[in-house]
């Protein structure tokens, strides 16, 4: 399963497509964004976040993973995202506050962000540095 992800997802459109795709869908008004009724899980959104954030953190490190990088400065980057990451989930909080219609701030949504970013930061630790030498 690794393999197909780092042959198919590795690539650096992959990362830069999910970077726009959370900024075009955390910076839409909220009257664009459709309300159901009759569907409801409470907190939901906090899943999505969680799991957009780690999957930012994941793809950018995963593009990183493919490049004749020494370990050390692997890290270096993959830690770099993570951060870049939270600063992201904190400013578009901020961002939705003040200039986006219809969207509002919520601090729930900011812990989301950094655990979803951590998620992905772990995992790109565990599965794509597992196995590589120091070297490169």
């Amino acid at each position: 399963m690794l393999r197909f992800i780092k042959k198919y997802l590795s690539a650096l459109y992959v990362p830069i497509v999910w970077t726009l795709f959370i900024l075009i869908a955390m910076c839409t008004p909220g009257n664009y964004i459709p309300k159901e009724e009759g569907f409801f899980i409470p907190d939901f959104d906090k899943v999505v976040h969680m799991g957009l954030f780690g999957g930012f953190v994941f793809l950018w490190c995963l593009y990183l993973a493919g490049k004749p990088v020494a370990t050390k400065k692997l890290l270096w980057g993959f830690f770099w995202f993570y951060l870049f990451s939270n600063g992201l989930g904190i400013g578009i909080e901020y961002a939705q506050k003040y200039w986006i219609p219809g969207r509002d701030y919520d601090l729930a949504d900011i812990i989301a962000d950094i655990l979803g970013s951590g998620l992905g930061y772990g995992l790109s630790n565990l599965l794509l540095l597992a196995g590589r030498k120091e070297g490169v």
